[in-house]
């Protein structure tokens, strides 16, 4: 099976919070080297390793455009190409406090507010490299459970390859896979203190667009590149 690429948002390398999710995750997605995860109160080690077991292998990020296959005929220079090309046209955006929320069954990071040209810049990152994609197969539909989603959530799975973007963006870096909602609060509880000293300490902003890879199926995700906003 041919790599699959994913933009995202992760912080700068020698970043507070790329720290904090690094070792949070016991993953760092630069060499795939293992971290050690701190205690959590009211857990044992190997149940935290398991709730932050599917969150490791995507590495700590925010998701621009969702994990994609390339189109016949484009190749990853080509990709990173146009990455460049895009970063050049977009202004970073302050994503001001963040906090721990749960979404759905999963714990993540989120904006406390609305950042303002979050949306827009999100959205030109999958528009404006939508046409590197190859069409969905059967695998990735089944993947993005197309069962339950519904009109809208089909059509934009099938224009973009991913059915939660342009109005249905929300931005999150993941914490945890599923968990019930005991386990939540004990996480949110855990997290709160030192998010809020990051905030306090560096708040957070969204500089730079990020190439992961998945070289084979099933392979944890590697970060490729940074590329600055400037614009």
């Amino acid at each position: 099976m041919s790599p699959r690429y994913a933009i995202y948002f992760a912080p700068d390398k020698y970043s507070p919070w790329r720290e904090f999710g690094a070792r949070w995750l016991g993953r760092d997605e630069y060499d795939n080297s293992v971290l050690p995860q701190p205690a959590l109160d009211g857990m044992a080690p190997q149940a935290f390793a398991q709730i932050t077991q599917d969150p490791r292998r995507y590495g700590f990020h925010a998701t621009l455009k969702a994990p994609l296959r390339l189109a016949a005929g484009c190749d990853e220079t080509g990709l990173m190409r146009r990455l460049n090309a895009l970063a050049a046209t977009l202004k970073p955006v302050a994503m001001g406090p963040m906090r721990v929320a749960a979404i759905g069954d999963f714990v993540a990071l989120v904006p406390d507010g609305e950042p303002a040209g979050l949306q827009e810049l999100a959205a030109a990152c999958v528009r404006e490299l939508d046409d590197l994609r190859a069409p969905l197969g059967e695998a990735d539909r089944a993947r993005r459970r197309v069962d339950l989603l519904d009109t809208r959530g089909i059509e934009l799975l099938e224009l973009y390859g991913y059915p939660h973007v342009m109005e249905r963006f929300r931005f999150h870096m993941t914490l945890t896979g599923p968990v019930d909602a005991a386990t939540a609060q004990t996480v949110i509880h855990a997290v709160a203190p030192e998010i809020a000293r990051l905030n306090a300490g560096t708040p957070l902003s969204l500089d730079r667009l990020c190439l992961f890879v998945e070289r084979a199926p099933g392979d944890p995700f590697l970060r490729l590149i940074d590329l600055k906003l400037h614009a």
